[in-house]
């Protein structure tokens, strides 16, 4: 992971449609704690499985790419999200492959994408034979090639790596210890050869069946049992039919939900119990069910969470707005994300942007703390007097997080330094 990546991650869907339960967003509204933003969805133009094409459906596209500019320039990533549930993709001859590479490069050239998130489902992922190491299926040693050119292409292209998330659904790699063949375990071969560079793997925790844990327990959907031991599961890695899966490192994997029932067929988690879960896995928490982690401690170093929406979280109906990146803030440490805590009151500031010093609309009476977009504490500040005046001209622009103390509770603000 690169000092400059986003961690802890908070992974939203955003979607490239009008929905009426959750209403399509411009870009420039999506809440600021979302750090990395997946674009949904890059499709296959019409009669092809290879030739993609993206749109934005309801922003002119020079201010779409003007808004993905100003999300980066802030330290958010944002990726374009290939397939989707309605769309097949299928490379079936190296000339496919090479289309495949070509129309990819161009989108993600032509809006300033940091990278491809690969959320391919139903068909467009399958095997026959071969093993996790040794695929034989085209389509999946095609699919492989073709990443592998694009991230080349990518780097010589920009100088830099090219940001890889992937969100398979659970059948495709957990379901690997049940069976390997069709859709079962058939993500496995695609995460092991790009396991080097993948940035976080956030396997759908939802629209799934039961599964097994790596303990040989079968755990349900929707409870925290089914988070622990399936985020488990792609850490410690387990035994197929098709060899070994070996792991990747907690700090590549994300927890991935629903963030709303309505966003998925089954597996919204209460608040509640996602918290109850994801601070076990953490390190931070008591046990939430039967479930018992393999590694004593937990993985303090888990990467973050993803959900399936940012469009969903915005809407009222589950929990209030933003309900899932709220919950995220609960769970990860507020000072390492540089976000404040959750439920702290509004900071308000007399100037935002800021030019040489923050200046505070009402007295605070505790240190101040700022935060780069990274969640790096760059500055503190001794609480010194009321409506004390920071200076902050030393800090490079940028957006920032501050946190201090109002009569006695927490508050924090963002600001953008010029």
């Amino acid at each position: 992971m690169h000092a400059q990546d986003p961690s802890p991650a908070l992974v939203g869907y955003w979607h490239n449609w009008n929905d009426l339960a959750a209403p399509y967003l411009e870009l420039d509204q999506i809440d600021p704690r979302y750090n990395v933003i997946e674009v949904a969805f890059a499709e296959p133009a019409v009669g092809t499985t290879y030739d993609m094409q993206f749109t934005p459906s309801g922003t002119v596209p020079s201010t779409f790419i003007t808004q993905v500019a100003a999300h980066q320039a802030a330290g958010r990533k944002v990726l374009i999200s290939i397939g989707g549930a309605n769309a097949t993709v299928h490379l079936n001859s190296d000339a496919e492959r090479d289309q495949f590479v070509a129309s990819m490069m161009g989108i993600i050239g032509d809006h300033g994408f940091d990278g491809i998130d690969i959320d391919l489902e139903g068909s467009s992922v399958s095997i026959t034979g071969g093993t996790i190491a040794t695929p034989v299926d085209g389509t999946i040693v095609r699919l492989i090639e073709a990443v592998q050119a694009i991230m080349v292409q990518h780097r010589a292209a920009t100088g830099n790596k090219l940001f890889l998330t992937m969100a398979p659904e659970t059948a495709f790699v957990q379901g690997g210890q049940s069976a390997f063949g069709g859709i079962w375990g058939a993500y496995l071969p695609i995460i092991h050869a790009l396991r080097d560079s993948i940035d976080i793997l956030q396997v759908q925790l939802y629209n799934s069946g039961s599964m097994y844990g790596i303990d040989g327990g079968i755990y349900a959907q929707g409870t925290a049992d089914f988070i622990v031991s399936q985020t488990e599961a792609v850490i410690q890695g387990f035994n197929t039919a098709g060899g070994a899966f070996t792991g990747l490192p907690a700090w590549k994997v994300a927890v991935a939900l629903p963030a709303c029932a309505g966003a998925a067929g089954g597996g919204f988690t209460d608040t509640a119990t996602v918290r109850a879960a994801v601070e076990y896995l953490l390190g931070e928490g008591p046990q939430p069910g039967s479930y018992t982690l393999a590694q004593a401690g937990g993985y303090p170093d888990l990467r973050g969470m993803m959900t399936w929406s940012i469009n969903w979280d915005a809407v009222s109906v589950c929990d209030g707005v933003y309900s899932f990146a709220d919950n995220f803030g609960r769970m990860f440490d507020a000072a390492s994300s540089g976000m404040g805590p959750v439920g702290a009151a509004a900071l308000a500031l007399v100037h935002n942007p800021v030019g040489e010093a923050l200046c505070f609309a009402r007295p605070v009476d505790g240190e101040v703390l700022v935060h780069d977009a990274h969640g790096r504490l760059v500055r503190r500040f001794p609480k010194e007097g009321p409506n004390e005046r920071f200076d902050v001209r030393a800090l490079p622009p940028g957006l920032y997080t501050v946190r201090t103390t109002w009569r006695g509770g927490p508050v924090c603000g963002r600001f953008i330094k010029q």
